[in-house]
């Protein structure tokens, strides 16, 4: 949002907030500054002056209402249609916890380590604390202590790419797939990000191959830029997006893969085999559930993993192997 767009509707607001009766759209026009430059106070104005600012003031009235503020439209004493937000229908309730939603809270603000959203996470929970959040020293907080969750964030495209979901912006970044030595620009209409057995990946919209796709942040190899314009696909809601994360992943499973796997080795992959044995000569074979993805997953283990079925997962692995190695 522009910084003299915000401006204007803050005033707007806390002008509509600390009147004590309904305000006209002359009345506000003339009490505020940006209304005030922009259409003069409305003596003798031009008539596309005031159609004007009619449509500037309905357009920050219904953005201000999307907001969250409940502005009240009454006829005032002269018989022109007013407007106020009540400060008791604009104010929220007190917030109340209990010790173990405290510390539910407390974890949740360990997560990041990334700095913008460290900093957002710590200034949320000291505005609750002051709000009469039990504070950390309650016993649920301190067993919570003792585990100390992170989400890593190293890749660089992370925050422009969120950034660009939160203010629905298209973008562009070269992008290497994992069976290609080179990578390609990809615009792509931002929807949300999701973290996926310890990876980052952006779903949303590829404008050049008008499907949705998804994305792993850490093949994104270069900058992320932002480009102008609307999205020309709808954005779906978030559970649906959630699914594509994690189809695209590989968390649907349809089929059952067998895989050899070098002992000590490979712990995520054993987390989720279905049967484990000894191969013998250091060698464990594994039964695991085999979805979409599975094959990008099993390169990041290099040589601690073989394929022994089926024969296109395995097909697929050495492709991406050979890959990889054709583009050192």
């Amino acid at each position: 949002m522009a910084i003299a767009k915000a401006e204007r509707l803050m005033n707007l607001a806390l002008c509509l907030l600390g009147t004590g009766r309904p305000l006209s759209k002359r009345e506000l026009r003339g009490s505020i500054e940006a209304y005030r430059e922009a259409f003069g106070h409305g003596d003798g104005a031009a008539q596309t002056s005031e159609d004007s600012f009619n449509r500037m003031f309905e357009r920050d009235k219904d953005d201000l209402r999307e907001l969250g503020l409940v502005i009240e439209t009454v006829e005032n004493l002269e018989g022109e249609t007013g407007y106020l937000a009540r400060r008791d229908s604009n104010r929220l309730p007190p917030v109340q916890l209990d010790a173990e939603e405290a510390a539910a809270l407390g974890l949740a603000a360990k997560v990041w380590q990334q700095a913008r959203l460290a900093g957002a996470a710590s200034g949320a929970l000291q505005k609750l604390r002051a709000a009469g959040m039990p504070e950390a020293d309650d016993p649920y907080e301190d067993r919570a202590g003792a585990l100390e969750p992170r989400i890593p964030v190293h890749e660089a495209a992370f925050e422009p790419l969120m950034l660009a979901c939160r203010d629905r912006r298209p973008v562009v970044f070269p992008y290497r797939r994992s069976n290609a030595a080179h990578a390609e620009n990809r615009q792509v209409e931002p929807w949300t990000l999701e973290c996926w057995r310890g990876h980052w990946y952006l779903a949303g919209w590829d404008r050049d191959r008008g499907a949705e796709r998804v994305f792993r942040l850490s093949r994104i190899s270069g900058k992320v830029r932002s480009r102008a314009g609307k999205y020309t696909a709808p954005v779906p809601d978030v559970s649906t997006v959630r699914e594509t994360v994690e189809r695209w992943a590989g968390e649907s499973a349809t089929r059952t893969a067998r895989i050899r796997l070098r002992a000590g080795c490979g712990y995520p992959l054993r987390a989720r085999a279905l049967s484990v044995r000894d191969a013998g000569d250091g060698w464990d074979e594994l039964e695991i559930p085999y979805g979409h993805g599975l094959d990008a997953w099993l390169v990041e283990f290099g040589p601690d993993v073989v394929v022994r079925e089926p024969a296109d997962l395995r097909a697929e692995v050495v492709e991406r192997l050979r890959a990889v190695a054709g583009g050192r």
